[in-house]
């Protein structure tokens, strides 16, 4: 891994990721922290994102934090340039970034700087009102069956994105970019943290408790009411839905925490399938104090003295 580059650290959630970056540039100056959790770029969605507190916040540089209000759907392809932006002005001050965050795609594309689809609103309105997902997959599988090969048919929102592209540019979906089969070199190493699977599922118990006590419950309460509510995108986070559907009167709190914990742990697995594919990441055992790793980062990834 050659030193000295802009670093990503990735991984499921809840193996410490967001810690250990903030030990990294908290001894070394020169390093600024940069977000690539999907629903971190919310405002307001902070104790069930584990987002940065103000005061760690207000100890290192942060970015990529409460892009948008938690009423608007936010693509990949915002994400992608607000990023891009980001990357160009530590650069330019002489500083390198750390990035974090286990959300696949928004690692994909800053890692690989993919080549990202325009939207096409009307054949996204004539696809949404199709309610078989299973439909609009076979019929991407007839138009493009490489896309279709690459994703679950249950996946509705890929499923959909996949067709609103091939339908309104004309073009396959599949043929944007080398598509996510290919890992070429990059200029960002890429370092991961790992656990144990059971240690990995007790560690989501327990952050999820941690959440609740800390205010989890209110928050939700308080975005709901919020004009516009919650967004489609921010409305299926972890925990999120499920306190909203207690909030809603279907299920008790004790339910919801259940199915989040349920959800999060069975979230942590797709990532780690996501990641494992990879071959270019480099995986490092998080253990019960993730902190220690800190020396490792910066000598042998970033070489800070």
């Amino acid at each position: 891994m050659p030193p000295g580059r802009h670093l990503v650290l990735l991984g499921a959630t809840a193996t410490g990721k967001s810690a250990l970056a903030l030990e990294v540039a908290r001894r070394h100056p020169d390093v600024e922290l940069v977000n690539l959790d999907s629903m971190q770029v919310y405002r307001g969605m902070d104790i069930g994102t584990a987002k940065p507190t103000p005061a760690e916040r207000a100890e290192v540089p942060h970015h990529l934090l409460d892009l948008v209000d938690p009423a608007e759907d936010f693509s990949l392809a915002r994400f992608q340039a607000a990023a891009r932006s980001t990357l160009a002005s530590i650069e330019a001050r002489g500083h390198r970034a750390v990035l974090v965050g286990g959300t696949g795609l928004y690692v994909r594309a800053v890692v690989d700087d993919l080549q990202l689809p325009g939207r096409f609103p009307e054949a996204r309105a004539a696809l949404d009102a199709e309610p078989d997902t299973a439909s609009l997959h076979r019929r991407l599988a007839e138009l493009d069956p490489v896309a279709a090969g690459r994703m679950e048919p249950t996946n509705r929102r890929r499923v959909v994105r996949a067709l609103e592209v091939t339908l309104g540019s004309g073009r396959p979906f599949s043929s944007f970019g080398p598509g996510l089969d290919a890992y070429p070199p990059s200029p960002l190493a890429q370092v991961g943290l790992r656990l144990p699977l059971d240690a990995l599922d007790a560690r989501i118990a327990r952050r999820f408790r941690a959440m609740l006590d800390a205010g989890l419950l209110d928050e939700v309460r308080a975005l709901l009411r919020r004009p516009g509510g919650l967004s489609r995108t921010a409305g299926q986070a972890l925990g999120y839905r499920e306190l909203a559907a207690h909030l809603q009167g279907r299920c008790s709190v004790e339910e919801a925490g259940e199915e989040a914990v349920r959800r999060t742990r069975r979230f942590a697995r797709r990532q780690l399938r996501w990641f494992r594919r990879d071959p270019r990441i480099e995986w490092l055992d998080a253990g019960e104090n993730p902190l220690a790793l800190a020396p490792r980062l910066l000598g042998d990834c970033l070489q800070c003295s």
